[in-house]
C-alpha cells in the first residue's frame, strides 16, 4: 500500500498551491536534501519477509478457521482467503479509510498493546442481513450503523477474534479482547501513524457477497516474540506438536479397528466326488492330532499356537506361544 492522502489533506494541499503558501521551488529544494534516519541493526523496527511470511502461515490456519466456524452461524456457504501482507506505517492504512467503518480494537493479551481488525461494511451488512433472517445481500447505499446491528456485530467479531487463540499456539497462548468497534476514521488512530505495522489482507465471501478484512498488527505488539516468528521455528513446533497429536489419533483409531481371528484345527484334501456326496453325520479326517497344537491366524497371519478346549460351556482355545515375524 503506498502513501494515501486524506480528501482533507488534498484539499489543503491545492488550496496551500493556489494562495501561495506552500512554495514549489522551496518544496523541490527541501526534497532534494537526503533526509538522515537513524537505524539501528541490531534491533529492526520493521517486519522481515521472513516474519511476514510466517504470519500469512498463521492466518492461513485462521482463515480455514473462520470458513468452517462462520457457516454454523449464518447457514450461508463462506471462503476465506489470506490475499496479501506487507509491512506499511498505520498512516497509510488510516488514511485510507473512508466512513463509515468497522474497526474493532482488540487487546492482544499477553502481548504489549492493541492490534486492529478492520471488517468491510458490506460484509457487515451481509451478516447482519443473514442473522436477522434475511438472504445475506448488502446495501446498495452505504448508511450508519444501528445500536442493535453494532451489537450484533460485536458478537461475530469477538467469535472472529476468538479464533485467532488457536493459529497463535505455537508462538504465545494469546487471550485477546474485544475492545470497541469503531465506525467514525477519526476515532480509530489507536496506534501511533509512524508505527510500523503487519497488515494482513483477507478476502471474505458471504454467499454472492464479498468484502475484505483487514488485520493490523504493530511491530511493537509482537515485537517480544519477534524470534518466534521465522518459518524455521514455526514449522519445527509444529512439527512436533502434530507427531503428537497425530500419534494419539492414529494409536486410538488402531485400538478400535476390527480384525478377523480364527483357528485352524486341521486340513485335508478331498475329491469334488466325496465334497458333493457328503452327508450329515460324515466323518472327514483331518491332517491334525488331537494333542497337536493348533494355528491362529490374525488376517492371513499366523501370529499364535493355542490347545483346543473347553470354557464356560464353550469351545475355545488356549493360547500356547506367541509367534514373531522372525519365526
Amino acid at each position: 500500500m503506498g502513501e494515501v492522502l486524506s480528501q482533507n489533506e488534498i484539499d489543503s494541499l491545492l488550496n496551500a498551491l493556489n494562495t501561495g503558501e506552500l512554495d514549489v521551488e522551496e518544496y523541490k529544494s527541501n526534497a532534494a536534501i537526503k533526509q538522515i534516519k537513524e537505524y539501528d541493526f541490531a534491533r529492526p523496527s520493521k517486519f522481515a519477509k521472513e516474519h511476514l511470511r510466517t504470519l500469512e502461515i498463521i492466518y492461513e490456519h485462521y482463515a480455514r478457521l473462520v470458513s468452517t466456524t462462520l457457516p454454523a452461524y449464518l447457514r450461508h456457504s463462506c471462503q476465506v482467503d489470506v490475499i496479501n501482507s506487507e509491512a506499511v506505517s498505520y498512516s497509510e492504512f488510516s488514511n485510507a479509510l473512508s466512513n463509515p467503518i468497522l474497526i474493532g480494537i482488540v487487546d492482544f493479551a499477553p502481548l504489549k498493546g492493541s492490534i486492529v481488525m478492520d471488517m468491510s461494511v458490506n460484509i457487515g451488512y451481509a451478516i447482519i442481513d443473514r442473522l436477522l433472517g434475511g438472504k445475506g445481500d448488502t446495501l446498495d447505499k452505504e448508511r450508519d450503523f444501528s445500536e442493535i446491528e453494532l451489537t450484533i456485530i460485536e458478537k461475530m467479531m469477538t467469535i472472529l477474534i476468538e479464533l485467532m487463540v488457536e493459529p497463535w499456539k505455537n508462538v504465545v497462548e494469546l487471550d485477546p479482547l474485544l475492545e470497541k468497534i469503531e465506525t467514525n476514521s477519526q476515532f480509530a488512530q489507536v496506534i501511533s501513524p509512524n508505527e510500523v505495522i503487519a497488515l494482513l489482507t483477507l478476502n471474505l465471501k458471504i454467499g454472492k457477497v464479498e468484502g475484505l478484512i483487514n488485520i493490523c498488527i504493530p511491530f511493537i505488539c509482537v515485537e517480544a516474540v519477534l524470534d518466534k516468528l521465522n518459518t524455521k521455528y514455526w514449522f519445527s513446533t509444529m512439527r512436533k506438536t502434530n507427531v503428537e497429536i497425530y500419534h494419539d489419533i492414529i494409536e486410538k483409531q488402531i485400538s478400535s479397528a476390527k480384525i478377523p481371528l480364527k483357528t485352524i484345527f486341521g486340513t485335508t484334501t478331498i475329491t469334488v466326488r466325496d465334497f458333493v456326496n457328503i452327508q450329515i453325520g460324515d466323518i472327514i479326517k483331518l491332517d491334525q492330532k488331537v494333542d497337536d497344537e493348533l494355528d491362529i491366524l490374525v488376517g492371513d497371519i499366523v501370529k499364535f499356537k493355542a490347545k483346543p478346549g473347553i470354557h464356560d460351556s464353550n469351545n475355545a482355545v488356549k493360547i500356547t506361544s506367541v509367534l514373531r515375524r522372525e519365526e
